[in-house]
C-alpha cells in the first residue's frame, strides 16, 4: 500500500511575524554559496524551528539568492518539510506492507478518533500532529508507531490509543501540579 499524500487546495503559510530569524544564521552561513545548499538550508532552518516560517524563506532567499519558488517546490515536493507548526508530539503510525497487512488502518482511524483529528492534521491544543508514514523499518514490530524515537510495536487500535493517552495524561501532570494523580487518571 502506498501512503497518500495529503492533497490541499492552497499552501497555508503562517503568518506569525515574531519568528527570530537571527537563528537561522549560522545555518545560511555554513551553506551560502555551496553548491546544492537549497536541502540543507531548508531541513537547517526546519531544524530550528520546528517548520519552515514564510519569513525564513523570504530569509534564505534574499541572502543566498536562491529563489523563493525553487524554495517552496522543494519544500513542498519532500514530505519531510513542514510549512506549518506540528505539535509537541508527533505521534507517525506505519503503513508500510508488514505494518498494511496487520491493519495499521485500524491504528490510525483509531487514533484519528481519539485526537479528534484527520491524518495529517495537528490537535487544537498543538499537542499532537498524526501522520501516516510509508515505513519505519521495524517490519518484525509490525504493526507499529514511532513518537518522538520511541516505537511501539505488536500494536492494535486500543493499544495505540493507550499509548496517547498515556502521554496526554502526562503532559496534563506537568501542566497541573497541584492535581493529584488520581484525578488525571480519572479524566
Amino acid at each position: 500500500m502506498r501512503v497518500a499524500r495529503i492533497k490541499q487546495t492552497a499552501i497555508k503559510l503562517d503568518t506569525n511575524l515574531d519568528v527570530d530569524l537571527s537563528l537561522i544564521n549560522p545555518v545560511i552561513e555554513r551553506y551560502n554559496g555551496k553548491q546544492g545548499n537549497l536541502i540543507p538550508l531548508l531541513q537547517g532552518a526546519q531544524n530550528i524551528y520546528g517548520y519552515i516560517p514564510k519569513t525564513v524563506f523570504d530569509k534564505i532567499s534574499l541572502e543566498t539568492g536562491l529563489k523563493k519558488n525553487d524554495l517552496y517546490g522543494v519544500a513542498t515536493f519532500y514530505a519531510q518539510f513542514r510549512l506549518q507548526p506540528v505539535g509537541k508530539v508527533v505521534v507517525r503510525v506505519c503503513h508500510g506492507t508488514a505494518c498494511h497487512v496487520q491493519n495499521a488502518t485500524k491504528i490510525t482511524e483509531d487514533v484519528q478518533t481519539f485526537l479528534n483529528v484527520k491524518d495529517g492534521e495537528t490537535t487544537e491544543d498543538r499537542l499532537f500532529t498524526l501522520e501516516s508514514v510509508a515505513c519505519l523499518g521495524c517490519c518484525s514490530l509490525a504493526p507499529c508507531m514511532m513518537i518522538g524515537d520511541e516505537t511501539f510495536g505488536k500494536l492494535n487500535g486500543k493499544k495505540a490509543v493507550d499509548v496517547v493517552k498515556g502521554i496526554k495524561r502526562k503532559e496534563s501532570l506537568d501542566k497541573k501540579p497541584n492535581q493529584s494523580k488520581t484525578e488525571l487518571w480519572k479524566t
